[in-house]
């Protein structure tokens, strides 16, 4: 005797056969529902890219140099933030040049263009060498060196006496250090408790650091300002003098010691104001 089920032409499906078709229902949502963030991951970035390049005032990206890393910045950045700029210190690590240039080109593509680089330092050679790009308007200097084409970050600095820090530094572990007797060298006119902050979260270079030539030299190219060191024991004022009228970089001097950015940041932030609005008018212009 036959058994018949009442749906004759419907079979019913089994167990497994129900899971699967369920499993591939439920997952196809979502996948369905997750399709915005996975696109927002994966699709080009074209318009992001765009916008990128219409920001009303230029950015500003902070290289800064040995001893003192990106935060030497923090009495600056504020300032320029509150005037509706986009600020990034590009933190490098003082391997080599050619590293911390491209440190720097990257950290361009996090900010809208143009943008103004400022140096100090050390850090006015991975400027003169990141400058180059088509992203950067204007370069501003800070007690910093400068070398040209056929120059290693030292080749100027080495034409002129001997500076008091050099005699507190040593040479352990790969790196130079600062020793803390000599801070005063570096930081002399900062408060007690300032001196204090600035040696013990020191970024410490390479002893080659100093050796290798830089690749481009923004300078010959984009406008320039530069701030001299009055009481600069770090490198000689006169130096900061010679590289500034090299380059013909529009001139400031302040009674500062090496860190002018945290002694005299009033300075600092007056003559980048100088270079933004040079960079709008050219944009402007344009």
């Amino acid at each position: 005797m036959e058994h018949h089920d009442g749906s004759l032409g419907s079979p019913r499906p089994n167990r497994r056969q129900f899971l699967l078709t369920t499993g591939s229902t439920v997952a196809a949502g979502v996948i369905a529902h997750s399709n915005p963030l996975i696109n927002e991951f994966t699709s080009p970035q074209t318009d992001k890219k765009e916008s990128k390049m219409k920001g009303t005032k230029p950015s500003i990206v902070f290289c800064h140099g040995i001893w003192a890393d990106g935060s030497c910045f923090s009495k600056v950045i504020p300032a320029l933030q509150a005037e509706g700029h986009q600020c990034i210190a590009a933190q490098y690590s003082l391997n080599t040049t050619a590293d911390d240039i491209a440190t720097v080109k990257r950290t361009l593509g996090r900010v809208s263009s143009p943008a103004i680089l400022v140096g100090h330092s050390y850090g006015g050679s991975v400027i003169t060498g990141a400058g180059t790009d088509d992203r950067v308007a204007g370069l501003v200097y800070i007690a910093a060196f400068a070398p040209d084409a056929d120059e290693t970050s030292v080749t100027q600095p080495s034409n002129f006496p001997k500076t008091d820090v050099l005699s507190h530094t040593e040479v352990a572990d790969g790196r130079i250090w600062l020793l803390q007797e000599g801070i005063d060298s570096f930081a002399g006119d900062l408060s007690e408790q300032e001196k204090k902050l600035v040696w013990a979260t020191q970024c410490v270079p390479a002893p080659d650091l100093f050796e290798a030539k830089v690749v481009g030299t923004a300078w010959r190219s984009k406008p320039s300002w530069y701030i001299v060191a009055k009481n600069d024991r770090t490198i000689q004022p006169d130096c900061e003098r010679f590289l500034a009228k090299r380059m013909g970089a529009t001139t400031t001097e302040a009674a500062s010691s090496h860190v002018v950015m945290l002694s005299q940041p009033q300075v600092v932030i007056d003559v980048i104001r100088n270079a933004v609005k040079a960079a709008q008018g050219v944009t402007a212009a344009a």
